[in-house]
């Protein structure tokens, strides 16, 4: 089988060039591919470059690995890009996203993908992934480009919306978490459920849950069986001291049995939509609670402030290194795409198309899909649930004006997308609090002048 053209956009980093570097030479499909670093840093680009090249001549792979500055170069007869970046310092302006609102008496609950702070993060990142779509589509429109980047639907949403035949998927680690729990709550292997999740991306729920084997209903379990898990879950802050004493994080959740555990710890909004909605969020309150007008008043703030510290100690403690290990569910779905297998990915992010019915088809859903030859075939699941429903549709608004903002360079567009956005309950102050951002963060804001 002939060899790809793979390129790491944001190789630099060594965590992700690291990681997807070894995730591509442990497959058997892609072998005698060429991976291409690609990093506007030359300096920690050689870096990953020569760690690359040392592997796989220690290992005698049938690889081969260049690294450029160059996009035009790093894109020439690509079949594949994956992007993984951030602008500026990632953790500072994280943290102006998410405390500066908080100043103009906004209650976000996190600063990443939704409200306030998902809003001016997406108006920060959006412009270079635009220009590098930009180049794609001159360079090499045929190349299948995967997403990393957050914010995840936003990202999605406006690249569909200004390169309509680019394609373009956003692949999230969120879903993994189900291969966490579920097998625990049920009691049953995760190969052996048939489980379907759909929404928008950090915002999704489990919609179905069977059992392969008998064909049986699971979800009934999981709803009644899931309160009893989550009411003795490890505390985030012995997560956190835990992975600063060993350096590594725990393989499994049951490797935290002897952790101090606190109820519902970092899931108090899950289990409020759990009770409430009788639906089983795939992701936690930091990311889950970003979308609720609500959440604020429900969610575990001490376990997101853990998280957040554990999150942002974590990556600088870890020691990135290069491994034969499958980590990125990106593998499988470019082999899935060269053998022309139909496999199924169980969460991508790509245009709606009516596979929600409550939404538009121009907004990013994140929902299953078969993998072939010729793309992502996405599963229709008519409309979901009228509660859960009512909240995706809140979000409708913010993503067109936030796609608008970005390629009209409107500030107008901005502010409304503020003014509409479910976790904004006030209009004094907002037209400061956008000009507040802008003046923080010129190099990357400063075009909504």
């Amino acid at each position: 089988m002939m060899g790809k053209r793979i390129v790491l956009i944001g190789a630099g980093s060594a965590q992700f060039g690291y990681g997807t570097v070894g995730d591509i030479l442990q497959s058997k499909v892609l072998l005698g591919s060429t991976i291409v670093l690609h990093d506007i840093n030359p300096k920690t680009l050689e870096v990953v470059r020569q760690t690359a090249v040392d592997f796989i001549d220690k290992e005698h792979l049938p690889f081969s690995v260049e690294a450029t500055t160059n996009r035009a170069e790093a894109y020439h007869k690509a079949d594949f890009l994956i992007i993984s970046i951030e602008v500026g310092d990632r953790f500072k302006l994280w943290e102006e996203d998410w405390r500066i609102p908080q100043q103009y008496g906004i209650r976000q609950v996190y600063g990443e993908n939704g409200g306030p702070g998902g809003l001016f993060h997406s108006l920060r990142i959006l412009p270079p992934i635009l220009e590098i779509c930009a180049d794609a589509q001159k360079i090499c429109p045929e190349a299948v480009i995967f997403n990393y980047s957050n914010p995840m639907s936003r990202i999605c949403t406006t690249v569909a919306r200004a390169f309509p035949d680019l394609k373009f998927i956003g692949l999230c680690h969120e879903i993994e978490s189900l291969k966490q729990y579920l097998p625990l709550i049920l009691e049953t292997p995760y190969e052996d459920l048939d489980v379907r999740a759909a929404g928008l991306n950090h915002f999704s729920v489990v919609l179905s849950a069977k059992y392969r084997k008998t064909g049986g209903d699971a979800y009934a379990d999981l709803l009644t069986r899931a309160p009893t898990f989550f009411d003795n879950m490890p505390k985030m802050d012995a997560v956190y001291k835990y992975v600063k004493e060993t350096g590594a994080m725990p393989e499994q959740l049951q490797d935290l049995a002897a952790l101090e555990k606190e109820s519902w710890s970092e899931h108090q909004l899950f289990k409020v939509i759990l009770e409430d909605f009788g639906l089983f969020p795939i992701t936690s309150d930091s990311h889950f609670g970003e979308y609720i007008q609500w959440a604020h008043d429900t969610v575990d703030h001490k376990g997101i402030m853990d998280f957040y510290r554990f999150y942002k100690d974590f990556l600088s403690r870890v020691e990135p290194h290069i491994e034969l290990k499958l980590k990125e569910r990106v593998v499988p779905i470019m082999e899935a795409m060269v053998t022309d297998s139909g496999a199924l990915e169980e969460a991508v992010n790509i245009p709606n198309q009516g596979f929600i019915a409550d939404l538009p088809e121009w907004i990013a859903v994140e929902v299953p899909a078969t993998v072939d030859k010729t793309g992502m075939h996405g599963l229709s699941f008519g409309h979901l649930p009228k509660g859960f429903a009512g909240l995706l549709v809140n979000q409708v608004a913010v993503h067109d004006l936030t796609a608008e903002a970005v390629l009209k360079k409107s500030r107008s567009a901005a502010r409304q997308a503020l003014l509409v956005d479910p976790n904004v309950n006030r209009y004094h102050g907002m037209s400061e609090l956008l000009d507040t951002m802008i003046a923080y963060q010129p190099e990357w804001l400063g075009y909504l002048r």
